[in-house]
């Protein structure tokens, strides 16, 4: 069978990738072509978009872009129109997403599956009676997110949070700290990683303060920022030139995490990556306004929490430093917690304990997969 799948960011094209491979297992013959990243395209298919030239984040920005938007939203109707897969298949970028699967479901009648679904849960309810009407299987990942859907009247599978399945999956895992700093030229000292965002307005504004809140650590540990997919070295460069104890490494998430001893990420599936290895961590945010940013939040948000952590354990387990909170002295003070004070630093290991017992075994791929595979067949006998 032919499949059509749209990920419009880094995290996206990971969960895809796999979700890809796990499709490939139940489907000798599967075919993909799809919106995506390097992650989908190893798997094999054809790609269509890169996610780095549709990733726009913010009014301005969208406004800006418009142009680009639209001619990548007519480009993508047509090509699916001529593809005539057996499925769409969505994932998480919903702005996008909903416009194609209204187009996929009311002009093509093909079936429409979304794979991680959009955080409606926090704002924009409203989008729950447009998953009702043009999206055929809602696949969550967050166990949460199962009681929010039906008590909007709308039954959605949780799968497993496919985060679980790349940690469990990923390279280097039995690595000691000694390969780790040796394979990298790195010193022996312990490592504090700085997790600034995978867009470069997040990075132009979180690593600044990230850098001047960890300066008076640059003596017993070493500084490693795990650099984003699709970001340019060089871009980094703007903001290390100045702080040479820093390093950027690339394509080494995981692995710069599994030896670090604690990390400042900024929120987003990073803050479950980094609990997942179990790495105490400071969550830091900045917004542009931020007494607006935060009256927004306590009035209009319908969500407690901003990371995923806290989300998904129903109670602060991390602490989040974001509008009016976001301060060099804040992020410098909690980042003194996790790292000296033990109590403080086992209750937080403690609790990310529970949210792995939450989510759940891995194998969100897979399920995910099987739940595609056969609706697909059904419908589509031989």
């Amino acid at each position: 069978m032919n499949y059509y799948l749209i990920a419009g960011e880094a995290s996206g094209d990971l969960h895809a990738s796999n979700l890809m491979k796990s499709l490939r297992e139940l489907d000798k013959d599967a075919d993909f072509r799809f919106f995506g990243g390097d992650l989908m395209q190893s798997v094999g298919g054809t790609l269509v978009r890169h996610y780095r030239d549709m990733a726009f984040m913010g009014v301005i920005p969208v406004v800006l872009n418009a142009g680009t938007i639209l001619r990548n939203l007519r480009f993508c109707k047509k090509d699916i129109a001529a593809y005539r897969p057996r499925a769409v298949i969505l994932v998480d970028y919903p702005g996008f997403n909903l416009k194609i699967a209204k187009y996929v479901k009311t002009k093509l009648g093909i079936p429409v599956f979304y794979y991680i679904s959009p955080k409606v849960w926090a704002w924009k309810k409203y989008r729950v009676k447009l998953f009702r009407k043009y999206v055929d299987e809602m696949l969550s990942i967050l166990p949460f997110e199962v009681d929010f859907f039906k008590k909007n009247r709308y039954e959605v599978h949780y799968v497993g949070n496919p985060t679980v399945d790349a940690i469990a999956q990923r390279e280097h895992k039995e690595e000691t700290f000694a390969q780790f700093v040796a394979s990298n030229g790195l010193e022996s000292k312990p490592v504090i990683a700085l997790l600034a965002g995978s867009r470069k307005q997040e990075i132009s504004a979180n690593l600044p303060p990230m850098l001047e809140a960890v300066k008076e650590y640059v003596e017993g540990y070493q500084l490693i920022i795990a650099g984003a997919p699709g970001i340019d070295s060089l871009f980094y460069d703007n903001f290390i030139k100045s702080f040479p104890p820093a390093k950027v490494i690339f394509d080494q998430t995981y692995r710069i995490l599994s030896q670090s001893e604690a990390a400042l990420v900024t929120s987003g599936t990073a803050t479950l990556e980094t609990a997942l290895l179990n790495v105490p961590q400071v969550v830091c945010y900045k917004t542009p306004t931020p007494k607006l940013t935060y009256w927004v939040f306590k009035h209009l948000l319908h969500t407690p929490y901003i990371s995923l952590v806290n989300l998904i354990c129903g109670e602060e387990v991390v602490k989040e430093l974001f509008a009016s909170f976001f301060t060099v002295d804040n992020i410098r003070k909690e980042l003194k917690q996790i790292l000296h004070v033990q109590r403080y630093r086992q209750n937080m290991l403690d609790n990310y304990e529970e949210m792995r017992h939450i989510l759940g075994d891995h194998g969100a791929s897979k399920r995910a997969a099987e739940i595609i595979f056969t609706q697909c067949a059904v419908n589509n006998p031989g």
